[in-house]
């Protein structure tokens, strides 16, 4: 097991830190003597993050996707606190319902976000870790080990960037990067509260196995997160049980598939327009930075 490391003094990136997660996770890390670099699409947002953190913090508007923006925030961030310690690539965001009636534009979004976000973020960030020695941190889910009917965006970025951070790791270990990957079941943020304002998600949900059915309360999975960030791990896992899925997971696609064909034979008659564009409060703030570019 890695030995836990004082935060004091440390400087983190925190992507997608106006809201959730990634707001808690700034608070946590604050708290804990960290300074801190929020990144997201919401200013306003952030900057409320900002002003209540206990100690350094700035906050820069930019799309994870956007190669040059995340480019200039690096140089931006570097200049500002003088070096990077870590960085938390947890911007993501989340479409559900039936593939084939899906939205093209929201199923590539959370493609783009999730996946090619955490890769520009860790393209952005690299060079300065490297000079510190630093952490690179990729949020994954409970979706990146096992497969789910009607999320078939979500859990194909959530394996995506789960895949791109074992790879990432194997290439900078020797430079004294450590990278990790950290693991979410349904924990109550603004992105899961929207999927449940859909009557079927939410049921479809609620029928899964114990104890994937449950929402999960946010402070204890941050604290976790916290204290994989403190240890550098390889693995974080935001509630327990989620370790002991890694087990299990070469045959959870099997089993998923025979159970979810049970499944969506029971809400056959209902997919009928359902809504599939970004959920929750981070979707719609998403949805509006793109539309006024």
């Amino acid at each position: 097991m890695s030995r836990s490391r004082s935060l004091d003094g440390q400087v983190v990136v925190v992507t997608g830190a106006a809201r959730g997660v990634g707001a808690l996770l700034a608070r946590k890390l604050s708290a804990r003597g960290a300074t801190l670099a929020l990144v997201g699409l919401e200013p306003d947002e952030l900057k409320k993050v900002a002003a209540a953190l206990h100690g350094p913090a700035h906050h820069w508007h930019a799309d994870v996707t956007d190669h040059e923006a995340m480019a200039r925030v690096a140089d931006e961030v570097k200049e500002r606190f003088g070096k990077v310690d870590a960085v938390v690539a947890n911007a993501g965001v989340a479409t559900g319902g039936p593939f084939v009636d899906s939205d093209p534009v929201a199923w590539k979004r959370v493609i783009e976000v999730n996946l090619i976000g955490g890769a520009v973020t860790g393209r952005a960030f690299l060079p300065v870790l490297m000079e510190s020695r630093g952490y690179f941190l990729q949020i994954a889910s409970l979706a990146a080990i096992t497969p789910a009917p009607m999320m078939t965006a979500y859990c194909a970025s959530k394996s995506g960037v789960e895949a791109f951070a074992h790879s990432l790791r194997a290439e900078v270990g020797h430079k004294g990067v450590r990278v990790g990957v950290g693991y979410l079941s349904w924990t109550d943020t603004d992105m899961v509260r929207g999927a449940d304002q859909d009557d079927i998600m939410r049921e479809l949900r609620s029928r899964l196995p114990w104890p994937s059915n449950k929402t999960y309360p946010l402070g204890p999975a941050v604290d976790r997160i916290v204290a994989g960030i403190e240890r550098r791990s390889a693995h974080v896992y935001g509630q327990w049980w989620l370790r002991g899925m890694q087990s299990v997971r070469g045959c959870l696609p099997s089993v998923i598939g025979s159970v979810g064909q049970r499944e969506m034979r029971r809400f056959d008659d209902r997919l009928d327009g359902m809504r599939t564009g970004l959920v929750g409060a981070g979707g719609e703030a998403d949805e509006k930075a793109r539309a006024e570019r």
